[in-house]
């Protein structure tokens, strides 16, 4: 009897001190990336090809590794272009770094945003990035960016 009684009061014990020690590990905060440039790359026959520059930024007080990164880009809403790089970098608590992804983009994608771009009055264009950055604490992190791109005039629809 008193040997059940001790372990149950350690066992209550132990469930206390993980707790408190998973309250102090706290929930860290999201990590933030944007786009902040796109180059074109030479591409294959039938797609395009592209560098998208990202911003990530980290507002945490531990330093961020990874050892890859893949985005999604949709543009109004329908996917446009996915891309990988298996590059290592770590980004400083609390600092930022500007990473470069390549991407590849269909030419029915193409086509696609050119036609709704052209039939539509408003020129400006919306923008989702889904992404994971690999090799991370827990396996991956995965994170998502929403912006708009204002269509030069020379490009817009009349």
């Amino acid at each position: 009897m008193r040997r059940r009684i001790l372990c149950q009061w350690a066992s209550a014990l132990c469930t206390g001190w993980m707790l408190a020690g998973c309250a102090l590990l706290g929930q860290p905060e999201p990590v933030r990336v944007n786009v902040v440039g796109i180059e074109a790359l030479p591409g294959e026959s039938m797609e395009l090809r592209m560098a998208v520059k990202l911003r990530v930024q980290n507002p945490n007080d531990a330093a961020l590794d990874f050892d890859g990164i893949s985005i999604e880009l949709e543009v109004r809403g329908s996917p446009f272009a996915t891309g990988v790089s298996d590059e290592r970098r770590s980004v400083p608590r609390f600092g930022e770094i500007v990473i470069s992804v390549p991407v590849s983009v269909s030419a029915l994608a193409v086509v696609r945003q050119a036609i709704g771009l052209a039939t539509s009055e408003r020129p400006i264009v919306d923008y989702t990035l889904h992404g994971r950055l690999a090799g991370t604490r827990f396996g991956g992190l995965r994170f998502e960016s929403k912006g708009e791109i204002d269509v030069p005039k020379e490009l817009a629809p009349k």
